[in-house]
């Protein structure tokens, strides 16, 4: 059984998520672009391995693995010696799992709601969230004082993290507050983020 990953990608989806986190573990992979317009996403072949139709999706080892935060948990542990991941009896594997999933729970769909102005419910405790201004307070505090969430130690919360920051703050629905700054120029300068960004960028349809 070959260890190439399979990985499903449009970058003009959350696949760019995933697309760093390949290049941050140096895993053996193979991109197979899901053609949007074309509607691939929904073809039976591709509901096949994710039947809810969304990118990005990878296989590795005959297991498909679908959800960003679940694929980054997935592939800081199976490839350990990117060192990712705490360890599963150090103390520090709570705090990145903790917020690892703050991430998936809290911060995105936080961020959508406000991208697209949601009226909150009529209870709002009711949200997985919360409320806006008590997750951008939350998520502040998480990577502070930095530089990334573990302190010293890049692992792949910053991979989820960072790109939920970033892309929050490009669609102007994340406070530029100065710790998201700073956060994202640590995170951005990485060679792994650069090689990723650039090979979705050429993997762009040419009129979009």
């Amino acid at each position: 059984m070959t260890d190439t990953i399979a990985f499903y990608h449009n970058p003009q989806s959350r696949g760019r998520i995933v697309h760093w986190m390949l290049e941050e573990v140096n895993a053996p992979y193979e991109i197979k672009v899901v053609d949007f317009n074309k509607r691939e996403h929904k073809s039976p072949d591709f509901l096949a391995i994710n039947p809810m139709g969304k990118i990005p999706a990878i296989v590795h080892r005959g297991t498909v693995v679908t959800e960003c935060a679940a694929i980054c948990a997935y592939l800081a542990d199976a490839f350990p010696a990117a060192g990712l991941a705490p360890a599963t009896d150090d103390p520090k594997r709570g705090t990145y799992l903790r917020w690892l999933f703050f991430g998936a729970g809290c911060v995105e769909p936080a961020i959508i709601d406000q991208m697209f102005s949601r009226p909150p419910p009529s209870r709002p405790a009711a949200l997985s969230y919360g409320n806006y201004a008590d997750t951008l307070n939350t998520l502040e505090k998480a990577i502070s004082p930095g530089p990334f969430v573990l302190g010293e130690r890049f692992s792949a919360v910053d991979v989820y993290l960072g790109s939920a920051i970033g892309w929050g703050l490009m669609m102007k629905a994340v406070e530029p507050r100065p710790a998201f700054a700073a956060y994202m120029a640590k995170v951005t300068e990485r060679p792994a983020h650069r090689r990723a960004m650039a090979e979705s960028e050429a993997l762009m349809p040419k009129n979009a």
